[in-house]
């Protein structure tokens, strides 16, 4: 049966998409940067609310996936808090300048990792080779790729998914980046076996008094009483739908 990774910003939201049927959960922060590594707060709440297993992100900060020495010795550190608290995973990705897979820093990775599974996040998607960085991250022993196919989509770039597919069973293609319930069904008959969903929506900040006059943000158009969160009900539909297809 294929498998539901939802993609949560939070220990509430992890909670919901675990009730609501989610198989694993990526924990991460910071939805409107696509993910950043989880306060060490985050990660031992997760760890003592959440049952099912989650892969936190290792990511520092936002933009592209080339990092100074001084980002990467902080993704270690992150790396090894991780495996030292009980995470049966995490999530990471490293090019180089060149648009390829950075396997000098790859290797510190993996050896910081020590034996969990780890997800080549969307990274993958940036790089210049795709078939190249494909063998490049079976070479390393990572587990799996969160892909859209190097397109905007996941369901535009189904072509290239199912030719990583084809290409070798190791590591597991997750398909990921605008899946959800009305596209499920492609990917499914696609024999995609992993499938990586936000499952979320905007929700109105609670608070009352609003000072809509300045933004904490550098985007002066963004909105600060908005809150990125997972809709327990979208989880609910595409779970069911994953185990019918199966019957």
């Amino acid at each position: 049966m294929a498998l539901l990774e939802i993609c949560c910003y939070s220990v509430e939201c992890a909670v919901t998409a675990q009730q609501r049927g989610a198989d694993r959960i990526e924990l991460c922060a910071a939805p409107k940067e696509g993910g950043l590594t989880p306060s060490y707060g985050v990660l031992k709440s997760a760890r003592q609310q959440v049952s099912i297993p989650v892969h936190p992100i290792v990511r520092p900060r936002g933009g592209d996936f080339c990092y100074t020495a001084g980002e990467f010795n902080a993704m270690l550190e992150d790396t090894a808090l991780i495996r030292d608290l009980g995470f049966p995973g995490l999530v990471i990705g490293l090019l180089d300048e060149e648009g390829n897979v950075d396997m000098p820093a790859m290797r510190q990775v993996m050896a910081a990792a020590n034996g969990l599974a780890v997800t080549f996040h969307r990274a993958f998607d940036m790089c210049k080779n795709p078939l190249q960085a494909f063998d490049n991250l079976a070479e390393l022993g990572v587990a799996r790729v969160l892909t859209s196919g190097q397109q905007s989509s996941a369901e535009k770039g189904l072509k290239l998914i199912t030719e990583l597919k084809a290409h070798s069973g190791v590591p597991i293609i997750m398909a990921g980046a605008g899946v959800r319930a009305s596209n499920l069904e492609l990917f499914l008959n696609a024999g995609v076996k992993e499938l990586h969903s936000s499952a979320g929506k905007w929700t109105p900040s609670p608070m009352r008094y609003r000072n809509t006059g300045l933004s904490m943000s550098t985007d002066a158009e963004a909105d600060e009483y908005s809150r990125y969160g997972v809709d327990g009900e979208s989880v609910a539909v595409m779970k069911s739908m994953i185990e019918r297809y199966h019957v």
